[in-house]
């Protein structure tokens, strides 16, 4: 994963980074994961991130997991001076991210119309709020605006309760993935086409049209049935027992998805005789009795400890786990069999590892990540 190896999937891939905060850098640290050059055009004051907490000897936690991997060239885009600089990078690159407000990459001078003139084969991706058109376009746009908008948090929470934030950047997460998915398919479009002497693309990407897309269950439902999905708590929206029930000592999570698994939950918890109840016979009829479903789980689950429970189910086939908090989830056996944990290389943060990403390449050994830059590291390489 260090992106200085040859053999790396996209060694030679040259990117010039414009974003900032988290949506375009996740993109673009996925892309310097697999081996891309990413050069990281910053402001004489850096990204934001850099000021944002925690802090570890100085270095933002946050900055470091999402810009690993990268060079950082500070560069005045208010100048002339600095604007034709990167333009003269540009001409030497494959793609290019920014994740401004619509029309401040043109007003910079480094838009797309400019941009493409220069570089005909340049795959130029934009991320924004709500993408280039639309009555929502120049809406400022944040995670937790993006949640609300999108009716992610309509069907968050408890049914009784208030729409809730999910507890992770999610929007900006779901949409520097997208941007990753988006750009390596138009690269291998313009390969298929001629490589370099091919043209490129430009990408529209919404964080809110993301979203959208991401919400597969809560759309789907809304558009087949033309009803609004509402909060349901701890429990899927549509199936049942599928969720989350109490025990002695804990909680744990179920998965019931068909009559099989139906039946053997039954024998597990001593209520066989809910196998001859005509509420209870298809998976849309126990979801509309989910509460009565709840009840008998939780009556034999509450005299229980969690670690008992989980053996019970396991060895009877039933899909079930415990749950765990951040901390035991990064130190379970799991993470350590996949070596989710990567050693980053930082004599600045030495010892300390970061999440990898998740996709294993046959024949690619996992090694350590290359550190994040230091503001403005790499100037002096790529600007005279």
């Amino acid at each position: 994963m260090s992106n200085n190896l040859p053999n790396q999937p996209l060694s030679g891939v040259r990117v010039v980074d414009f974003s900032r905060v988290l949506s375009g850098p996740y993109c673009t640290a996925l892309l310097a994961d697999m081996g891309a050059e990413v050069i990281k055009i910053e402001s004489p004051a850096g990204d934001d991130y850099r000021h944002v907490a925690p802090f570890k000897n100085g270095e933002s936690a946050l900055f470091t997991q999402v810009n690993r991997g990268k060079k950082s060239v500070v560069v005045d885009l208010l100048t002339s001076e600095g604007q034709k600089a990167v333009r003269h990078l540009v001409t030497t690159a494959d793609v290019v991210v920014e994740n401004f407000r619509p029309g401040v990459a043109a007003r910079l001078g480094i838009g797309w119309d400019e941009l493409s003139v220069l570089n005909p084969s340049l795959v130029f991706l934009s991320i924004s709020g709500f993408g280039q058109t639309g009555p929502w376009a120049n809406k400022a746009a944040y995670d937790v605006i993006i949640q609300g908008l999108c009716g992610l948090m309509s069907v968050t929470g408890q049914p009784d309760g208030p729409p809730t934030l999910v507890g992770e950047a999610v929007a900006d997460v779901v949409a520097g993935l997208f941007g990753a998915w988006a750009l390596i398919t138009a690269l291998f479009e313009r390969e298929r086409k001629g490589g370099r002497n091919a043209a490129g693309r430009y990408i529209d990407l919404a964080m809110f049209d993301s979203m959208l897309s991401f919400m597969v269950t809560s759309t789907t439902s809304s558009l087949f049935t033309e009803e609004t999905p509402v909060r349901v708590g701890n429990r899927h929206p549509l199936s049942a027992p599928f969720g989350c029930y109490a025990a002695l000592d804990g909680y744990f999570s179920l998965a019931v998805l068909n009559n099989k698994l139906f039946s053997k939950l039954c024998k597990v918890i001593d209520a066989e005789s809910l196998l001859n109840d005509d509420r209870f016979t298809t998976d849309s009829s126990r979801n509309q009795y989910e509460s009565i479903l709840r009840d008998h789980i939780e009556k034999w689950s509450r005299l229980r400890h969690v670690v008992d429970i989980i053996s019970i189910f396991e060895s009877e086939g039933v899909p079930c786990g415990p749950l765990l908090d951040v901390v035991q989830a990064l130190s379970s056996e799991q993470v350590k069999s996949r070596n989710m944990l990567v050693p980053l290389e930082d004599h600045r943060l030495s010892p300390q590892c970061l999440v990898r990403q998740p996709a294993i390449f046959g024949g690619l050994s996992q090694v350590r990540l290359k550190h994040a830059p230091r503001l403005g590291e790499h100037t002096h390489e790529f600007i005279s």
